[in-house]
């Protein structure tokens, strides 16, 4: 233990012993690879990771929020007139964003879940939000209800394997209301007639008077997972880009400014736009093929909050 910096000292030994713990059990690291990356003995590290679990900060979980990531989450409130920020620890260089991010999201979102008042969720899908579903305890939120903001059928009539609606309603019993469309018509024509449907109708409505919504945010590059998931063709997605987008959630692209576009692609998109309300949007996102999108997103102030790692949150505030 640190000597002659009281509670500081004790609190500074107590996030090295998190930091630790968080590599070595989410990040799966070995205790050389720790050592390397934190700058410290293996022997410390030994030291470090039973500390963390002789004082409880090692369940799943790590239980103890690290100072420098609180930093960063003050920074990117103030930055960015954020309501709230949450920013995981970094799980070591080379390790998958999502295996920290995921873990990490998955009690905030269990916190939205338990509140005892009634509330309407609006939910998005894509890889990052099923992950975190999955990292979430079953609990009883069966007085909430779930509103989907996009459908997930692609023009072959083939879904994609990160939906999340179903799966977060058995993780909390509410009731749920997907959007039975494909993400994207195929004509001017298909959106009108989807629009017309009597449970359409009843699922956007509901989405659209949610009290929180909760989105993943997708690129717009080569790998883009409206391209790769079989949403849009080739030839929409070079329009896309030639239009100048940065970013999509729920499958409205908006540009680096944070700025929806508005051509043909884009107004064939049904999911429903909720970034334009007065309704609380909560992205969970990070990595860094996801930086200009977020920073994007941001820039237009689409967002009320962001739970984001401990390297993308550094790359939004240095840029």
């Amino acid at each position: 233990m640190a000597k002659g910096n009281g509670d500081d000292g004790d609190r500074d030994v107590r996030d090295l012993a998190a930091r630790a713990a968080w590599m070595s059990y989410v990040g799966g690291h070995t205790q050389d690879q720790i050592a390397l990356e934190l700058g410290i003995s293996r022997q410390r590290v030994q030291r470090l990771v039973a500390r963390a679990a002789a004082e409880g900060l090692v369940r799943v979980r790590i239980d103890h929020p690290i100072a420098d990531c609180l930093e960063l989450e003050r920074k990117l409130k103030a930055r960015y007139g954020l309501e709230t920020a949450r920013v995981a620890p970094a799980t070591g260089s080379g390790s998958d964003p999502l295996a920290g991010l995921a873990p990490f999201a998955a009690p905030v979102v269990e916190r939205i879940f338990s509140d005892a008042a009634p509330r309407t969720i609006a939910i998005g899908t894509g890889r990052t939000l099923r992950m975190v579903v999955e990292h979430m305890q079953t609990l009883d939120g069966a007085h909430h209800k779930i509103a989907s903001l996009i459908g997930n059928v692609s023009p072959d009539g083939s879904a994609s394997f990160y939906e999340v609606i179903m799966r977060l309603a058995e993780k909390t019993s509410a009731r749920h209301f997907p959007i039975s469309v494909p993400v994207v018509a195929r004509s001017m024509e298909e959106v009108a007639l989807y629009h017309s449907l009597p449970h359409v109708q009843v699922s956007r409505r509901l989405a659209e008077s949610a009290d929180l919504a909760i989105v993943g945010i997708g690129q717009m590059s080569d790998d883009a997972p409206l391209l790769v998931d079989g949403f849009i063709s080739q030839q929409e997605h070079a329009e896309l880009q030639a239009s100048g987008a940065g970013g999509e959630m729920v499958g409205h692209v908006f540009n680096d400014n944070g700025v929806f576009l508005e051509n043909e692609v884009c107004h064939r998109m049904l999911g429903v736009r909720l970034f334009e309300s007065d309704t609380p949007v909560i992205c969970i996102g990070g990595g860094i093929k996801k930086i200009r999108a977020i920073r994007a997103a941001l820039a237009g102030k689409l967002l009320s909050g962001l739970i984001t790692d401990e390297a993308t949150a550094k790359h939004l505030l240095n840029g």
